[in-house]
C-alpha cells in the first residue's frame, strides 16, 4: 500500500466534514513548510500530521490532530511563542494547541502569526532539510472510533390508553 492510499483509508475513518478539514489544514501546511518531513500516526486517539524537520518525532515544530468532532492544531514549542491574542490552550511544560473550530479559526490572523512564528523559530533546521517528504510512522491496531458515536433518541414509553365503558 502506497502512503497516499493509507493515508487515504485513514481519512476516510473520520465524517466527511472532518476528513475534508484535516486535508485543508494539512494542504495549508505544506505550503508553509516546503522542506522537512510530514510525519503521519494513526494513533490510539487521533491521527496525528507533524510537520518536523527530521524524520524524528522529537524535531516537529507543530501538528494537526483530527478527532471524531473536531480538528486540533499542536505547537511543540508553544510556550516560547509569543500569543498576544491569548489563542493557544494548554497547561504543559513544552506543547500549545489550537481548536480549530469553527475550522476558518486556521485563517484567523491570530493562529496565522503563531505558525509563522514556529515556522521562522526552526528556521536554521528546515534550512538544511530536504523537500517536504511524507513518511507514515506508525499505525496503532487498537483505535478509538474517529467518527462520533450515534446516540438514539429516546422514545417515549407507549401508556395503554385508558378506556371507559369495559369496551
Amino acid at each position: 500500500m502506497t502512503q497516499v492510499t493509507a493515508i487515504a483509508e485513514f481519512l476516510a475513518k473520520y465524517t466527511p466534514e472532518i476528513a475534508a478539514q484535516l486535508q485543508e489544514v494539512r494542504e495549508h501546511l505544506a505550503k508553509h513548510f516546503p522542506r522537512g518531513f510530514e510525519l503521519v500516526y494513526d494513533n490510539y486517539n487521533a491521527l496525528v500530521f507533524a510537520f518536523a524537520s527530521s524524520e524524528r518525532a522529537s524535531d516537529a515544530i507543530l501538528s494537526v490532530a483530527g478527532y471524531p468532532k473536531w480538528v486540533t492544531l499542536f505547537f511543540a514549542k508553544g510556550t516560547t511563542l509569543n500569543d498576544p491574542a491569548h489563542v493557544l490552550e494548554g497547561s504543559g511544560v513544552q506543547f500549545r494547541s489550537v481548536r480549530l473550530q469553527p475550522p476558518t479559526r486556521l485563517h484567523d490572523v491570530a493562529v496565522q502569526e503563531l505558525i509563522c512564528a514556529a515556522k521562522v523559530a526552526a528556521s536554521s533546521q528546515l534550512d538544511r532539510a530536504p523537500p517536504l517528504t511524507t513518511l507514515v510512522k506508525s499505525v496503532s491496531a487498537k483505535q478509538r472510533a474517529r467518527k462520533p458515536a450515534v446516540t438514539k433518541p429516546v422514545v417515549a414509553a407507549r401508556l395503554p390508553r385508558n378506556r371507559i365503558g369495559g369496551a
